[in-house]
């Protein structure tokens, strides 16, 4: 299974729940999160995603550091099962 078949997944269900799941792509942005999760309610997280087993990379998990210092919630997806349940977090803050 590769990553891209993880990132559909999770904009499929981010869209079957009504938000918006655009990829995180603009100049300077190096190990940022892949996506972004708009849900309604002004729900909204940030979601790196890998291919099953596989680990975000040093500068991925620095700026994950901080981005969660800052309060934001940051995800690592690499399986499709996992969708749901942090959508289900997502949703619940």
């Amino acid at each position: 299974m590769k990553e891209k078949y993880v990132e559909q997944k999770l904009v499929l269900e981010v869209k079957r729940r009504g938000g918006t799941c655009p990829k995180w792509t603009s100049p300077g942005t190096a190990g940022m999160p892949d996506r972004l999760v708009f849900l309604p309610d002004g729900k909204f997280g940030m979601v790196e995603v890998k291919a099953p087993g596989e680990k975000p990379r040093p500068l991925q998990l620095s700026r994950h550091r901080l981005l969660r210092s800052l309060g934001f919630q940051v995800y690592v997806l690499d399986d499709p099962a996992q969708i749901g349940g942090i959508l289900d977090e997502i949703q619940s803050t």
